[in-house]
């Protein structure tokens, strides 16, 4: 019996990064959970990060079914986006295999073997990701214009939530601070979300400042702030996996283990045994999206009686 005090009242969930088929599933899983009657989109809190910062605020606009059906009912793509797009963020084992994205992770791999802690791998992947847009001028910004249209297109409503806390997760690219995005910092949802994808060695400008993907800040899910909740349901499409070393501390397993220390309670849902090959190396292959959807789909369907537990 745990006699550590409880936090307050008050329910929180998790949406994590996880790529173009990670989103699609994390859509799924809530979904399934809302059309077997538990809505979980209307948390008390919402952390969203990279894929799970695009699904808040997705759910911010739409309805879990209405979601769920535009992703199964989506015409197949004549060819994979990734070599164009930012690819997901660094706290995953990694992306789709064009050219962009092999170099990138080769890199990534390579300033994490370099890094003392994870402070200093920031500092370095920011310093690595402003230098890649210095090539020529102007650069940078035509590339932030371009990824905050695709980004715009993702979901119909661009207002915060009035009513709901929903917290996205990035990092400063030149402090190498962690960053969070909600309504009352003065950044627009639509900015907030393109900056927490901002993977694939790609800083997003707003104003004066550039972000990196909210992965780099702890892990894909970042569920550390859900600290002070009493129910967490945390949605992992890469499964708490992370290419940080163990010693770093920054896994997702410690964190859920901090977070039931002191008297919350904590469910982790990650995709299926099987399903691995939708996630990670083809994260970012939107050909996978419908197939995601469906497995996340059926899991939160058939999770909903026992995690209505939780959340009731």
């Amino acid at each position: 019996m745990n006699t550590t005090s409880s936090p307050s009242p008050s329910t929180a969930l998790v949406l994590g990064g996880g790529g173009s088929s990670g989103n699609a599933w994390l859509l799924g899983v809530v979904a399934g959970l809302f059309d077997a009657g538990l809505d979980v989109t209307g948390a008390d809190l919402t952390i969203g990060t990279s894929a799970g910062a695009t699904a808040a605020a997705q759910f911010s606009g739409s309805s879990p079914s209405e979601l769920f059906a535009a992703t199964v009912d989506a015409p197949a793509p004549s060819a994979v986006r990734g070599a164009t797009e930012p690819t997901d963020g660094a706290g995953g084992t990694g992306t789709a295999r064009p050219p962009s994205a092999i170099s990138h992770l080769e890199r990534l791999r390579g300033i994490i073997a370099a890094s003392a802690d994870i402070v200093d791998m920031r500092r370095r992947i920011g310093a690595s990701a402003i230098a890649a847009g210095a090539g020529s001028s102007g650069s940078s910004d035509v590339a932030t214009a371009r990824w905050r249209e695709t980004v715009a297109a993702r979901f119909p409503g661009h207002e915060w939530p009035a009513h709901r806390t929903v917290r996205l997760t990035a990092v400063d690219a030149e402090s190498g601070e962690p960053v969070i995005f909600d309504r009352e910092s003065g950044v627009e949802l639509v900015d907030a979300v393109a900056a927490s994808c901002a993977g694939g060695g790609f800083a997003y400008r707003i104003g004066d400042r550039r972000y990196l993907d909210g992965g780099y800040r702890s892990n894909p899910d970042n569920a550390d702030l859900a600290a002070g909740y009493a129910r967490v349901l945390v949605l992992s499409p890469l499964g708490g996996d992370s290419l940080f070393p163990a010693e770093w501390g920054q896994r997702l397993d410690r964190q859920v283990d901090a977070l039931r220390a002191a008297g919350s309670r904590v469910e982790t849902v990650v995709p299926r045994v099987g399903s691995e090959h939708l996630f990670g190396a083809n994260a970012m292959n939107p050909a996978l999206r419908p197939l995601a959807a469906g497995i996340g789909y059926e899991q939160g369907s058939r999770l909903a009686p026992a995690l209505s537990d939780l959340w009731d």
